[in-house]
């Protein structure tokens, strides 16, 4: 039986992205069935980050540019000022779920903000970026006026704050137990590991 991976994540974390490869390698090595789920870090009315401002070029000069050179993805301070939103490229990711293709258009979300400096809170953009993973423009646009899709992300957002006590991201829990921090491939394959054994002892 495969074990439920859940990865609560924001598209504007840098290390939501950077634990990606981590998460493929999981992927591949163990019989894993990872869930990405949403959470966003300043929810509206908060206000969001300013590239321009002290914290973030300190976070990525810190922290985020050397994981990304160990890790070796290339990625940058997104210009985009304030940070976008990301509720509008959730609304869409409920779409991307029910088409399978979830975890591609994570990737693809972080790519366009990451690397390509594209404003992921921008209507045109998530379907642009949409159309490139073959979802049709029409659908992308009702899922992101769909007031049943905003009452299913409202909802996710408290099962993700209230029931899982998430509080920060990116935020795996692995078969119900946390993880914290930005794990390695090595941490989460020990990690399912160790509780598959559990279950299996408990059987």
């Amino acid at each position: 039986m495969s074990t439920s991976v859940d990865v609560f994540i924001d598209y504007v974390c840098p290390f939501c992205f950077l634990v990606e490869p981590a998460l493929e390698e999981l992927r591949r090595d163990r019989d894993v069935k990872v869930n990405i789920r949403p959470f966003e870090l300043r929810p509206d009315p908060v206000p969001t980050l300013r590239p321009e401002d002290d914290y973030l070029p300190r976070v990525w000069n810190d922290l985020v540019y050397p994981m990304a050179e160990r890790i070796g993805i290339p990625i940058r301070l997104p210009s985009v000022s304030p940070q976008p939103r990301t509720e509008k490229a959730f609304l869409v990711l409920q779409l991307a779920h029910e088409h399978n293709i979830a975890g591609t258009y994570s990737q693809a979300m972080f790519q366009a903000f990451f690397q390509d400096d594209r404003d992921i809170g921008d209507e045109e953009v998530i379907v642009d970026v949409s159309r490139t993973l073959g979802l049709e423009a029409t659908s992308v646009r009702e899922a992101m006026a769909s007031p049943a899709r905003k009452r299913q992300h409202q909802a996710d957002l408290a099962y993700a704050t209230e029931t899982m006590r998430i509080t920060a991201v990116p935020g795996i829990v692995i078969d119900g137990t946390p993880l914290q921090g930005t794990p390695s491939a090595t941490r989460l394959k020990k990690a399912v590991d160790a509780l598959t054994t559990s279950k299996g002892c408990r059987q």
